[in-house]
Formats: C-alpha cells, sequence, structure tokens
C-alpha cells in the first residue's frame, strides 16, 4: 500500500498540497473562499484540469464534513431550512459537474471577479450587516428565493466553485437576515450537499486521483475543525472581518490571475517548497 502510495505521488507535490489545503480548509470553515487556494493548487500540482477538480471534489468534501459536523453540534444550523435547500443544492452541483466536463471553467472568471467586487462593495457599504441575527422565521418568499440561490450556488459549485462558500454566506444573510455565525454553519451544510454531489459524479465519471485527495482530505479535517471551533466560539465579531479580507484577496487572485496572467499559486507553490 505504501509502496504504491510513493510510486504514483511526488512528495514535494504532496508537502505543498497538505499545507495549502490544510490553510485553505481552516479558512473556508470560518468565511467561505477556501476553493480559491484548494483548486489552483491541485490544478499547480500538474494533475489535468478535470482530473484536479474531482480530487479537490473528494479532499475538500472530507474536510468540509469536520466542518459542518462542528456547526450543527453547536446549534449554528437551521435544520427545518437546510432541508428545504438541500435538493435543490444537491441537483444544481449534478448539473454543473455534467457541464464543466464538456467546456472550460474559465469562462465563469469574469463573472465572479464582478459578483465577489459587488459582494466587498456591499458588505463594507453596510457595515451592520450580520451583525445580529435578525432571521424571524421561513416564510413562501424566503424559502423561494433560498431554494433558487441553492441550485445556482450548486451549480456553481459543480462547475468552479472558488468563492461559493463565501457568496452562500452573503446569500443567507440577505434572504433571511442571518448573523455571520449563524449563516456560516448553514453555508457548510449548503456547500457539503453540492461538494459531496460533484465528487459522487467526480467519482463515476473517473476524474479522481485518489492517492492525493483522500490524504489531503484528512488533512483539511483538522484544518477545517480548528476554524469551525474558532468561528463558534468568537463569534460574528471574529467571522465578519474574516469574511471581508477572505473576499479581498480572492478578488485580487482572479483579477492577477485573469487579467495579469500571474501565477499566484505557482508563485507560492515553490516558496512553500524552498521553506520545506
Amino acid at each position: 500500500m505504501f509502496e504504491q502510495f510513493f510510486t504514483n505521488v511526488d512528495v514535494g507535490t504532496f508537502l505543498f498540497l497538505g499545507v495549502a489545503c490544510f490553510i485553505a480548509a481552516f479558512i473556508d470553515a470560518i468565511a467561505g473562499g477556501g476553493g480559491l487556494i484548494t483548486v489552483p493548487a491541485y490544478l499547480a500540482s500538474g494533475l489535468p484540469a478535470h482530473i484536479a477538480l474531482g480530487t479537490n471534489k473528494v479532499s475538500s468534501s472530507i474536510g468540509t464534513v469536520a466542518s459542518s459536523l462542528k456547526f450543527a453540534t453547536s446549534g449554528k444550523v437551521n435544520k427545518e431550512m437546510v432541508k428545504r435547500m438541500i435538493p435543490f443544492s444537491f441537483i444544481g452541483a449534478l448539473m454543473g459537474v455534467r457541464t464543466v466536463v464538456l467546456i472550460d471553467s474559465k469562462y465563469l472568471y469574469p463573472i465572479a471577479i464582478v459578483l465577489l467586487l459587488l459582494v466587498l462593495v456591499y458588505t463594507l457599504i453596510n457595515k451592520k450587516m450580520g451583525e445580529k441575527n435578525n432571521f424571524t422565521g421561513l416564510n413562501k418568499s424566503n424559502i423561494r428565493q433560498g431554494k433558487i440561490m441553492a441550485f445556482v450556488m450548486g451549480f456553481y459549485d459543480g462547475f468552479f466553485g472558488p468563492g461559493t462558500g463565501s457568496f452562500i454566506i452573503f446569500a443567507l444573510i440577505k434572504i433571511f437576515k442571518l448573523d455571520f455565525t449563524n449563516a456560516s454553519g448553514n453555508a457548510k451544510i449548503l456547500n457539503l450537499t453540492s461538494n459531496l454531489a460533484s465528487m459522487l459524479l467526480f467519482i463515476y465519471l473517473g476524474k479522481v486521483n485518489f492517492f492525493y485527495s483522500i490524504p489531503i482530505g484528512i488533512i483539511m479535517v483538522f484544518g477545517a475543525t480548528l476554524g469551525a471551533k474558532m468561528a463558534v466560539s468568537k463569534g460574528t465579531s471574529f467571522i465578519k472581518p474574516i469574511f471581508l479580507v477572505v473576499t479581498t484577496i480572492v478578488l485580487v487572485k482572479m483579477i492577477l490571475e485573469s487579467m495579469f496572467g500571474i501565477d499566484v499559486v505557482g508563485f507560492l507553490k515553490e516558496l512553500i517548497l524552498s521553506v520545506l
């Protein structure tokens, strides 16, 4: 078993992925945005694009299970709310994966950049957004909006992925008037749903490298658990600044890569490997 592992895995690449994905899982558990680290990290590892996406979905799903459990057991998940949206998130993700294996996901970059910029500006302008939990219950209007959001975000996660957690947190605050802590908890469940749907289809299509995905997923469990613990214990006053910082970094990274052709993760890979 170990002989097969070392035959199929480059140790330097594995160390790079381990460090990058641990950090990504920690950040993602708090404010979303981990996919902007893990997806490019897998692509920088040299795996073919579709294999990189599928491998990332397996390891990310393992990590997201850990953070989801922490939020759920801490009372930060509204079960009645998320059970209405889970089927739409699942179906959306399946459709997203089926689409991404046919076309290049790079065409979503400009749209994602504009949306992230709008989220960032809106959150900065509305300084009290998400500071208090003003959720007053479910009604036809917010349930309908939630289902549409879950389907769209599920599709986006299956098709592309990066920034999904941030988008869901923002949407849950706007639709259901949640604070950042409760929005993060419910977002994790929806993100887990789309991750699992995407993972199952990528496995079915044979687009997963298990020699990387399973061990890296175990590493991500530790990062996700630590991040979720900090989010639950420190609350909105901790999550909101992290959300703004992560969204800004994600936005800058996407602009540098798409507009200026700068390989940010490739540079970080060389830096991490030089340190290790």
